[in-house]
């Protein structure tokens, strides 16, 4: 049992699950998509590309807005269908100015990583995951200056920090029966037991803390070949580790003495919760390094056009060890007890392919839309609900509306779906103890509105 019990917490600190870089931190660049690498964005491209801000030609730009992420993941094991549909909601608020004609700098705050996942106390894999909440935040200061008239550089320190909380179970539904032995079983009370949480977690543990801020490095170059008509731009974002020195642990009980009266007549044998409540544990996990590249194109001045491609750097996530301060969690491969546990990942890089157009109707009103292809970076056999990934098509709607020439009102939104779902067989991967196998069908809706202003 005690092995049983510390290979679902392979993934315990989950400070961030799969696929958890947010990419939807503009109202109005959402609607065409995300793109934006090669697009002079005022205050936003401290974002997208910092080289873009030395385009800005405003004494103050400022744009503010949030995301409400909106999923419907089905996940199927054993004919059995659980639902997450827990709501996410990233913030972004830039502002800058144009300091001289060669000079510009500003400040953004986001929130470029995260998850959101409920699928209830006890579904089918509840010993993986029941819940996780997860916000990153970033702070960047950002300066960009132009050498030449149609050259801009760009650069910041990304300065992260978040916190997080996720819960499953040590003892997921059914898994009693499993424990009693034949002796055990006879015992007075004790199939009462067994039968009461047939379908019922007996025990789960709630993992949080708060992680140490980690530094990035985000920098871009923009070009602006045919003034005003076509530019070119590329960005870098460096990766970071994000580390949680002191997480802590609280074990829950449906009913606590019950437990209690199966260890006693077992005499401590039948279901030992390892005193991991009163333990504190150290996990540590990548923020991937992105490499975009886009390109802007004006055929006629009320038409704009744009294509992103993104390069994100997963291949650097390998494995999630989890060290705890004192308890002996597993043993190793040589048999010698350890207080670390390891969960496989084994990532791959991946591509983001994006497209998008902005029409000005009247000088008031611009509308977008886009369209994007996301790749998925985890292979059938590493998949798990924590974040469940898939291949991803989404097409995206927007518009912006001023009613003064200072204030946009600007709203978009996105229909993300997974192309195809996947199946999972994770739970037969002899090289990963925290595996379930089941089918993943992932869409969302994801609306998003914002305020920009400028003078």
């Amino acid at each position: 049992m005690k092995k049983t019990i510390f290979v679902v917490l392979a993934a315990a600190s989950l400070l961030f699950a799969e696929s958890y870089q947010i990419n939807t931190l503009s109202a109005k660049q959402m609607g065409m998509a995300h793109t934006g690498a090669g697009m002079k964005l005022g205050s936003e491209s401290m974002h997208f590309n910092p080289g873009g801000l030395g385009f800005l030609n405003k004494t103050l730009d400022i744009s503010a807005g949030a995301t409400f992420i909106i999923p419907e993941v089905e996940v199927w094991v054993n004919g059995k269908k659980t639902v997450n549909d827990k709501l996410g909601t990233p913030l972004y608020v830039y502002a800058a100015s144009n300091i001289t004609d060669w000079l510009s700098a500003g400040v953004s705050f986001t929130t470029p990583y995260g998850n959101s996942a409920d699928y209830g106390k006890d579904w089918a894999g509840a010993g993986i995951l029941q819940d996780i909440s997860l916000a990153v935040y970033a702070v960047q200061p950002t300066v960009a200056f132009k050498p030449i008239s149609q050259l801009s550089i760009g650069a910041g320190p990304a300065i992260y920090f978040g916190s997080f909380e996720q819960s499953k179970a040590l003892v997921a539904p059914g898994q009693l029966n499993a424990l009693m032995s034949s002796s055990l079983a006879m015992a007075p009370k004790v199939q009462d037991i067994v039968d009461k949480y047939k379908n019922k977690s007996a025990v789960s543990a709630t993992f949080s803390g708060d992680a140490d801020v980690a530094v990035a490095v985000n920098a871009g170059i923009m070009y602006d070949i045919l003034y005003d008509k076509l530019a070119l731009g590329v960005a870098y974002r460096s990766e970071a580790k994000m580390k949680v020195a002191k997480g802590k642990t609280e074990i829950n009980y449906v009913d606590k003495t019950d437990i209690d009266h199966l260890n006693q007549i077992s005499g401590g044998k039948a279901v030992p919760i390892p005193p991991i409540d009163q333990d504190n544990f150290k996990a540590e996990l990548p923020l991937p390094a992105n490499l975009n590249t886009g390109v802007s194109f004006r055929p006629i001045e009320s038409l704009l056009l744009a294509f992103d491609w993104q390069w994100v750097f997963w291949g650097t996530y390998k494995k999630l060890e989890l060290n705890f301060d004192n308890t002996y969690v597993t043993k190793d491969a040589a048999g010698n007890p350890t207080k670390s546990m390891v969960s496989k990942k084994n990532y791959h890089d991946t591509f983001a392919y994006r497209l998008g157009a902005q029409y000005t109707v009247i000088d008031q009103l611009d509308v977008r839309c886009g369209v994007y292809y996301d790749e998925s970076p985890v292979d059938d056999d590493y998949l798990t609900p924590e974040s469940p990934s898939t291949d991803k098509l989404g097409g995206t709607i927007g518009f912006s509306f001023r009613p003064i020439s200072s204030l946009s009102i600007d709203a978009s939104l996105l229909r993300s779906v997974a192309l195809p779902g996947r199946d999972a067989t994770s739970g037969s991967n002899k090289d990963k103890t925290d595996g379930l196998n089941g089918r993943y069908e992932v869409t969302a809706w994801v609306p998003s509105v914002g305020l920009s202003y400028s003078f």
